[in-house]
């Protein structure tokens, strides 16, 4: 009882301390569905050319988001038509850095670090995404594996709308679409991090970062699969580096630490495959053991000037990181609940299509709200596993056709 209550405990620290940047990343990725057209996305970031990933490298190391922050990103992105490529590009050059991180770096670590950082972020999100482009997983159409790509979601044109219907679709888009497509993988990687927050002791850690040949390899084993934002890790680094570790190997925590967890592994390997999540991590752990002796190598170069590595952050009130948590976990429960069955839905009582490129929830809500619009329909069902459609109501099939058709789906004989 004390080792499953210790697990819960770690569990809920993560939470806690992930929840806020989570929820800041979906209303990121909220305000770009309804602001950059996927169509936008598709041209400037699908692909394998090394121009779509050196964008999507630059577009993600100055954003504030953390490791898990950016798995709702990621996802929009992925949805919208970038290329797999172009998505590990985004996820790795992100959470190592960011506007606010580079400055609390420079102010706690000095110029050396803050330098070195956006440099690592960047070089590292370009290698990545092309080595994924390489060889990683066949992708089908805009980079997206064949059955998950949804031809409509995040297509709609949200111009000319009013802000308070634009907000209202982002939101819907942000927390709930979303929260229930990567979800399922953020609580996977949030246990998976209690599990091992409390299995390893913090004391075996420090006694053995102070030799430089160990500390390498024990920074990146730590740094992997534990949660700390691109910010959050400014102090851990410069703690360690004050007590006497090398400061490569702080570098290596800085760049590793932010860039994996277990919430963004699970993510990478349950929505991009497994080759891709070999690839993400394998050239994370060398680029950050590079960088790290390349970092260490200058700083010898230069004299081992302390001043190179020397600049109280604020953190997040708790109650900030408890409600953010509450309120996370509710979307995701939400999310996740079991719908109402399949059988339950199309029950043979109206006119019924079929519609084979009908794929999420987004589908099925917009179909309906389409359908809705009709004069005379008084009931619409959708059931998504064998892509029906079913309309009551005194309505001409014509019309039923011409209204899906107008929302974006193609239609077939049930």
């Amino acid at each position: 009882m004390e080792i499953l209550l210790g697990i819960a405990t770690e569990t809920w620290n993560l939470l806690r301390e992930m929840a806020p940047y989570l929820l800041l990343g979906f209303a990121v990725a909220g305000l770009l569905h309804v602001l950059i057209p996927a169509d936008w996305i598709e041209r400037h970031l699908s692909g394998s050319r090394f121009g779509n990933l050196v964008k999507a490298a630059l577009f993600g190391v100055p954003l504030p988001l953390c490791s898990c922050g950016v798995i709702p990103v990621a996802a929009h992105l992925q949805k919208s038509g970038a290329s797999r490529g172009s998505v590990v590009s985004f996820l790795v050059s992100t959470p190592t850095t960011g506007v606010d991180s580079i400055l609390a770096t420079y102010s706690l670590l000095g110029p050396l670090f803050a330098l070195f950082r956006p440099i690592a972020a960047f070089v590292s999100g370009i290698t990545a995404g092309g080595l994924t482009a390489l060889w990683g997983e066949r992708e089908s159409r805009a980079g997206v594996p064949r059955g998950e790509m949804c031809t409509t979601c995040g297509t709609e044109s949200h111009e000319g709308q009013p802000w308070l219907q634009k907000l209202h679709a982002g939101a819907r888009y942000a927390f709930y679409d979303l929260v229930a497509d990567v979800g399922r993988w953020i609580l996977i990687g949030v246990v998976a991090g209690g599990l091992i927050a409390f299995l390893v002791p913090s004391a075996w850690i420090e006694t053995y970062l102070g030799r430089a040949w160990l500390a390498y390899p024990l920074m990146l084993l730590i740094a992997t699969p534990m949660y700390v934002c691109a910010t959050g890790s400014i102090p851990i680094a410069a703690a360690l580096v004050m007590k006497g570790m090398t400061p490569g190997a702080g570098l290596i925590f800085l760049i590793a630490g932010p860039a994996t967890n277990t919430a963004t592994l699970a993510f990478v390997g349950g929505k991009l495959g497994r080759r891709t999540l070999i690839l993400y991590l394998t050239t994370i752990v060398a680029l950050a053991f590079g960088f790290g002796l390349l970092f260490d190598g200058l700083w010898t170069l230069l004299g081992r000037d302390p001043g190179l590595l020397t600049g109280g952050m604020r953190m997040l009130p708790e109650p900030v990181k408890t409600l953010s948590a509450v309120v996370l976990l509710g979307l995701i429960v939400v999310g996740l609940w079991p719908k109402k069955s399949s059988v339950e839905e199309v029950k043979g009582m109206g006119l019924q299509l079929k519609v084979p490129d009908m794929t999420c929830g987004h589908c099925k809500a917009h179909i309906q709200s389409a359908l809705l619009a009709l004069q005379g329909v008084k009931e619409v069902r959708v059931d998504l596993k064998s892509k029906l459609v079913e309309v009551e109501g005194p309505v001409p099939r014509d019309l039923v056709v011409q209204a899906i058709r107008q929302a974006g789906y193609s239609v077939e004989e049930a």
